[in-house]
């Protein structure tokens, strides 16, 4: 099967202050995503999941280590890839169906063409007669539809996503996540999803790997989820398989997401 992204042995160390001890975030992390998977990754808070990301996505260069996108190494921007934020990241003084082009239009598309395509993408993500409103004019879920046509209208072959869903209401979220598997299964995209949430992670996923409190993050477990397709995230969890995958990682990661809490506890106290 082919790779789509891969980390080989990735490590990541900010430089202290003054050129002081530095911060390491990942050490020594070997992940890979095939074309077409949907992997979420799971850890305590902070213990630097979206550096992982921001590696994957080229915004971040590794202190040591290997990234490839389709076999190729990864030099500058992953071209390949489009990123979803956790917070919100459309233009406020553009309307939805603007700011769904803007790729298109700062790719050069003429506007007549980028207009009618952003039309179809409203459409799919089912915003359609909402492409004059502006985000403040939009629910949450209506924004975070229009964040996802904005990132898929580019057609990216790889997804990364950071915590997309985490702000929405749990009725919301559960709508978003279906949107997001029939987006998802209608071309199969690769998806690297970063979740605090290990039911979405194995609602959503063909595979979960558990990260390491940090610092020094690594996988400490990797969980194939072997369940049906297609899903109702909502209905999924309530069966006996996903119960027993559920059990069986949060056993591997409960003392990771202690030792984070305790340490963010210190620094609170300290």
């Amino acid at each position: 099967m082919t790779t789509a992204l891969s980390f080989t042995n990735v490590t990541v160390t900010f430089t202290g202050k003054s050129g002081g001890v530095g911060y390491t975030a990942v050490e020594d992390t070997t992940l890979n995503i095939a074309d077409g998977e949907f992997v979420s990754v799971v850890g305590p808070t902070g213990c630097g999941k979206s550096t992982l990301l921001n590696i994957g996505a080229g915004l971040l260069k590794a202190s040591s280590g290997e990234v490839n996108v389709f076999g190729e190494p990864l030099i500058g921007l992953n071209a390949k890839a489009g990123y979803m934020f956790q917070s919100e990241s459309l233009m406020p003084w553009r309307s939805a169906l603007d700011n769904v082009t803007a790729g298109l239009q700062f790719r050069g598309m003429e506007a007549s063409s980028a207009r009618e395509k952003g039309e179809q993408w409203l459409a799919r993500v089912g915003l359609s007669g909402f492409g004059n409103r502006y985000p403040h004019e939009l629910s949450g879920g209506m924004r975070k539809r229009c964040a996802l046509a904005q990132m898929l209208i580019l057609d990216p072959k790889i997804m990364l996503m950071d915590e997309p869903f985490s702000a929405l209401d749990i009725q919301t979220r559960q709508l978003m996540e279906n949107e997001l598997l029939q987006l998802w299964e209608e071309d199969k995209k690769s998806v690297l999803f970063i979740t605090h949430d290990l039911e979405e992670a194995i609602s959503l996923s063909d595979r979960v790997i558990v990260l390491a409190a940090g610092p020094a993050t690594h996988p400490i477990g990797e969980f194939a989820i072997d369940l049906p397709r297609p899903r109702d995230v909502a209905e999924i969890r309530m069966t006996p398989k996903f119960l027993e995958l559920h059990a069986q990682i949060w056993h591997a990661m409960k003392e990771e997401v202690l030792k984070g809490y305790a340490q963010t506890r210190n620094k609170v106290v300290v």
